[in-house]
């Protein structure tokens, strides 16, 4: 009995040093795979779909696996962005953003969820990267990208994406690229249109093309114009697919191309964009040692993606809420709100009539705005104009200056109806 017990003891060991034996092969063959092709074995089994494209293949793959790529921006552009480039397994991905998660964001930026609002979008940003693909380096940086610090974050990326809605962060980030050597992927998308291009990369860099900035009253933002989520989504998938071109050194990057996307139409069309500038101040053949400048004070209009400040009237051209809401009973006026008819149906203001900004001008808006000033039964009535956050309201009043008679006293509301749903009404809606 003694003689089989020891018997099954040693076929026990035998057994155990035999998977021992088994397992370290196994990591000595892993190992040489890894040495050989830089890859191993779970790697090999996440991205084989990908390797067996004959354009990227194992040495593609340890392209990807060694590459690392700055995205600008984690909204509706930089959310499919990042987790697309996760899932294709670039080594290292950085993210930029100053901001919060706010439930407005949802319906379009797609990494967060409800449970995430009130959470930097940077933090939200890399635990679900991490989560979809735990090997993947995620940096996040929660900070206003400005000309103090541009520089010193970009060095250490390989190809860098601008994923924001904002003119003055564009100037700022193609002139770092231009300064540190790295091509530029800039997108953008509004309403049903998406725009896709690569600067910087054997081509024009964005000061070729757009030497100097638009006025500010003529940009428009997606917090102002809208944006339907998967126009967005398509440009942000696009920007990740030439970061990927990129870096396998692939055929075909958008470089002195613009890409058009109508959401509406289905349909995509390429622009020749103008060749790159000899003269540009930037990359041109003259061009001297260049430094990064003061960007919102260049394009008149602040570094940031939502919530614009225009300053077009003077202070005594303006209005409070407050100062409003105390004359408003007192004094007959008209109100105009310039807003659009699918805003002004969200929430509006009593006796408020709704006339667009693009129709400010016309001569039956016109009409419209005269009838109810002589509704009014004064000589003299006060005019006041309106919009969602105080922009659009004082161009709205420049207008009418011009074609309204000089006697009338035309003045915007500072801040529109958000200020009006902060101060005055909390219960009013915020959209």
């Amino acid at each position: 009995m003694e003689e089989e017990l020891l018997i099954e003891e040693i076929r026990s060991l035998q057994k155990l040093l035999l998977e021992k034996e088994t397992r370290l092969a196994d990591l000595k063959r892993e190992k040489q795979i890894l040495q050989a092709n830089g890859l191993n074995n779970e790697e090999i089994a996440r991205y084989s779909r990908q390797i067996l494209l004959p354009e990227i293949s194992v040495k593609g793959q340890v392209r990807l696996k060694n590459a690392s790529v700055l995205i600008v921006g984690a909204g509706g552009l930089g959310c499919p962005s990042a987790l697309y480039l996760a899932g294709a397994g670039i080594g290292h991905i950085g993210i930029v953003d100053y901001d919060d998660i706010e439930i407005n964001n949802l319906h379009r930026q797609i990494l967060f969820s409800s449970a995430d609002i009130g959470t930097p979008k940077v933090e939200a940003v890399k635990v679900a990267l991490k989560r979809h693909n735990s090997s993947v380096k995620v940096t996040p940086y929660k900070m206003q990208i400005k000309s103090d610090n541009a520089l010193n974050i970009i060095k250490d990326f390989d190809v860098v994406l601008d994923a924001t809605d904002n003119v003055a962060t564009r100037y700022l980030l193609n002139d770092a690229c231009v300064i540190s050597g790295k091509p530029l992927i800039s997108g953008s998308a509004l309403k049903f249109e998406g725009q896709l291009t690569v600067y910087n990369y054997d081509g024009p860099c964005y000061r070729c093309i757009f030497p100097k900035p638009p006025p500010p009253q003529a940009v428009t933002n997606c917090s102002d114009g809208g944006i339907l989520g998967t126009v967005v989504g398509v440009i942000g998938v696009l920007q990740a697919q030439e970061a990927i071109k990129i870096i396998l050194n692939l055929p075909g990057v958008l470089s002195g191309r613009l890409l058009l996307f109508d959401g509406l139409e289905t349909t995509f069309r390429n622009i020749r964009l103008r060749l790159k500038n000899p003269d540009c101040l930037y990359c041109g053949q003259s061009a001297k040692k260049c430094e990064l400048i003061d960007y919102e004070q260049f394009c008149g209009a602040q570094a940031v993606d939502k919530n614009p400040d225009l300053k077009v009237l003077k202070n005594y051209e303006r209005i409070t809420v407050d100062k409003y809401n105390e004359i408003a009973c007192e004094k007959s006026h008209v109100l105009i709100d310039v807003r659009s008819p699918e805003e002004f149906e969200i929430c509006r203001l009593k006796k408020s009539i709704n006339i667009p900004i693009s129709d400010i001008d016309k001569e039956s808006s016109l009409d419209t705005i005269k009838s109810e000033i002589y509704k009014t039964g004064s000589d003299v009535p006060n005019v006041f104009v309106l919009c969602r956050r105080g922009n659009d309201s004082q161009k709205a009043v420049r207008i009418l200056q011009n074609v309204l008679p000089d006697q009338l006293e035309i003045k915007d509301i500072v801040g529109g109806l958000h200020a009006w749903a902060t101060k005055i009404d909390l219960r009013f809606p915020v959209y």
